[in-house]
């Protein structure tokens, strides 16, 4: 089957048009605490080939950074529109102009919260994969309630996901890994979890493999992950699977 954009072909993206503009994703409405889905906005509508191929896969990176991995990865997956998320400015800057100097049309970024995005924004079961990789440990035991995965985010994450969909995580850090640990361990278990609504337990998990643009010896391929490899640091890695 075609998507449009085959290995090798490059389709033009206007200057500008990598970020997500605050008129794309629309103002939050009034009446989000008492109708959460009033400020669904639908993503994928935001590609230059959805319109045309409306199966096209949708993929979500959760600290994009400077856009390495969605530098590495989009090309050699043309199917698929991947949305970064990235908080800092200057690193979401700069992985823009990057992708945009590039012409990827099949990435877009957004300076934001991603964790308030999912809750506030996102629709329910759009997404193919969701991908977090070496997310800041925030190591200060006052700070743990600023780590991206907490009850709240498994519960977003588990509603935006397909069935079948992915959450795949990498991390560096072992107090953070037993962190999250802690939290897998409790979704994927026959018992009820915070927040969560739908089946039990919530998620499978399944091994880590590596995507098509990792390099050998490596998980993911990031500037974090590069750096780390060369400081002699350990790794973590899983997949969590929302079932069919």
């Amino acid at each position: 089957m075609s998507f449009g954009l085959s290995r090798g072909r490059s389709l033009n993206v206007a200057p500008g048009v990598v970020m997500v503009s605050d008129e794309e994703l629309g103002p939050l409405p009034d009446d989000i605490l008492t109708n959460p889905e009033a400020g669904y906005v639908d993503p994928r509508t935001w590609f230059p080939l959805r319109a045309e191929y409306p199966d096209r896969r949708f993929e979500i990176e959760i600290g994009s950074g400077k856009g390495t991995f969605l530098m590495q990865q989009a090309p050699l997956t043309p199917e698929t529109d991947y949305l970064g998320i990235e908080w800092a400015g200057e690193f979401c800057n700069y992985a823009a102009d990057r992708i945009r100097r590039a012409q990827v049309p099949n990435v877009r970024l957004m300076r934001t919260d991603a964790t308030e995005i999912l809750r506030w924004r996102m629709p329910s079961a759009i997404v193919d994969v969701i991908h977090l990789y070496f997310s800041d440990p925030w190591p200060k035991t006052r700070h743990h309630k600023k780590r991206v995965i907490q009850d709240r985010f498994l519960a977003d994450a588990w509603r935006v996901l397909k069935p079948g969909g992915e959450l795949r995580v990498v991390t560096d850090h072992d107090d953070l890994w037993a962190w999250d640990r802690a939290h897998f361990d409790r979704w994927c278990a026959a018992g009820p979890c915070p927040h969560h609504e739908g089946p039990i337990p919530a998620f499978t998990e399944k091994p880590f493999a590596k995507p098509d643009s990792a390099g050998e010896g490596e998980l993911v391929g990031t500037n974090f992950e590069r750096k780390f490899r060369r400081e002699g640091r350990n790794f973590h890695a899983t997949v969590l699977k929302k079932p069919l």
